[in-house]
């Protein structure tokens, strides 16, 4: 049972970070994809009273938003593993050109999501947390 957050800008990798390293044993839970919170929350709930093991590839950018998951999730038992897609703007906004179609966001959400980015750290309730790099190199962040 366990919960994977992921923590990024967009652009930051997140969903390409999803398909490469959880595609295949943990559920995907993606507003972009449900396209409203209630059927985030919906999906949040099965996953936890399934004990299915599950992602939420959200931005997740500040400690409020992240601790509402994190305590349910704990409180229902999950491990809880946090994902920092640590990125720069400037490389947050080159992938974004790449996108088309509704997966481009305007540039303008991805200035405000990194004013809005606070670092995650271990003692918000994390089990272990991990760094990731542009190159998709990982490292365990520390307590």
């Amino acid at each position: 049972m366990e919960l994977v957050l992921f923590i990024g800008i967009p652009g930051s990798g997140k969903s390409t970070l999803y398909a490469q390293r959880f595609l295949n044993t943990h559920v995907r839970i993606n507003r972009d994809m449900l396209k409203t919170e209630t059927r985030e929350r919906i999906l949040f709930d099965a996953c936890l009273r399934a004990k299915q093991p599950f992602v939420l590839d959200n931005t997740n950018v500040t400690r409020d938003k992240r601790a509402a998951y994190i305590a349910q999730a704990k409180q229902a038992k999950f491990k809880v593993i946090g994902y920092f897609l640590d990125c720069p703007v400037e490389e947050a906004l080159k992938r974004n050109e790449q996108r088309t179609g509704k997966a481009r966001v305007p540039n303008v959400a991805i200035y405000t999501m990194a004013k809005k980015l606070e670092a995650p750290e271990i003692s918000e309730g994390f089990d272990e947390l991990f760094r990731v790099k542009n190159d998709f190199t990982i490292e365990k962040i520390s307590s």
